[in-house]
């Protein structure tokens, strides 16, 4: 019997809500979430609320219901994760983050299933490296995260190529280091949500919004600069990996262009149809020794492991967010 089961930890998040709509195209797979909702107020069930799901998980009873289940699964995604930047607790960040994405590796290579995982741009630290996902392991090593999220994820991806080596590997295994994204479906993450969701309430209600100034003199205020990148494509790519089980490896996920943070702004302003109002304030003093100004992915990697699709320009990647899900009375994909 073909293994049809797609099972997704964190399919009720941001991105992996957006991952099981695309997948939720071919009625011939069976999609599993596996996340916790919440409470029902805050709406994150409304992430899944119009797809079909064969299944939904409680992380802490994943293991099990995959021991169960494990003839019929084909592939693992996983987008669980502590993704706060913030996060006090380095402990648990390490637990989730890192010991286990470790489990489900293992879990998978053992019984041989494919697994696709999320990584991080954070992994890149300031920057002075470069954005260039080498895939060799010293190249790995050099990497000098600047918060204990950008870590766990770099320990994670090393930890991979590691096994991959020893030749202990699931038969497809691919890590996404995801820039920034944005898109509908991240209600839900209040503080760590994107600049255009946390913008809209004012832009919508005609007020100006709030950038902070730069404290860098190479950048104008508002001109800092990050690789933004729509949620659909993000779900487009992992789409082709899942038809692809040839490509292993860790790849950047962005759109390949920085773009400013005013231009963000303006853009949503622009859909809205108002004209930007926009403000700079301090940037806290707690974050200004570790801030980036610039990230941008190099999609070479990608292009030559074949993924054909173009990525959303700004423009128009804001134009749909604000169009079909900001500015209605529905905004979850």
């Amino acid at each position: 019997m073909t293994r049809r089961i797609v099972f997704v930890t964190g399919g009720a998040g941001f991105i992996g809500s957006n991952i099981i709509a695309k997948l939720a195209e071919d009625p011939s797979l069976d999609l599993v979430a596996c996340d916790w909702l919440g409470e029902a107020e805050v709406g994150k069930w409304r992430n899944l609320a119009k797809h079909p799901i064969g299944d939904f998980v409680a992380p802490e009873h994943m293991m099990e219901w995959l021991e169960k289940r494990w003839q019929d699964v084909a592939l693992v995604i996983h987008m669980g994760a502590i993704s706060s930047t913030t996060e006090p607790d380095a402990d648990r960040i390490i637990h989730q983050n890192f010991g286990l994405s470790r489990d489900l590796f293992r879990w998978c290579a053992d019984r041989q299933r494919r697994f696709i995982y999320a990584s991080s741009a954070a992994t890149y630290g300031d920057g002075a490296q470069g954005f260039e996902d080498r895939d060799d392991i010293d190249s790995r090593k050099a990497l000098r995260p600047l918060n204990t999220y950008g870590w766990s994820k770099a320990l994670f991806d090393l930890f991979a190529a590691r096994q991959a080596v020893r030749d202990y590997a699931p038969p497809q295994w691919v890590g996404l280091k995801f820039f920034n994204v944005y898109g509908p479906n991240e209600e839900h993450k209040e503080s760590m949500k994107s600049v255009a969701s946390q913008i809209w309430p004012h832009v919508r209600d005609g007020r100006a919004v709030q950038l902070f100034k730069s404290h860098n003199p190479d950048y104008q205020d508002g001109g800092q600069l990050r690789d933004f990148v729509y949620v659909r494509d993000v779900a487009d790519v992992v789409q082709w990996l899942s038809q692809n089980e040839q490509v292993n490896g860790v790849y950047n996920l962005g759109s390949g262009k920085a773009r400013s943070f005013k231009d963000m702004a303006e853009n949503v302003f622009r859909a809205a149809g108002r004209e930007p109002q926009i403000d700079y304030i301090p940037m806290p003093t707690s974050i200004r020794d570790k801030y980036q100004y610039f990230t941008q992915a190099s999609m070479d990697r990608l292009r030559t492991a074949g993924y054909p699709g173009q990525m959303t320009p700004l423009e128009d990647g804001i134009g749909d967010y604000v169009g079909s899900y900001l500015n209605t009375s529905d905004p979850y994909r």
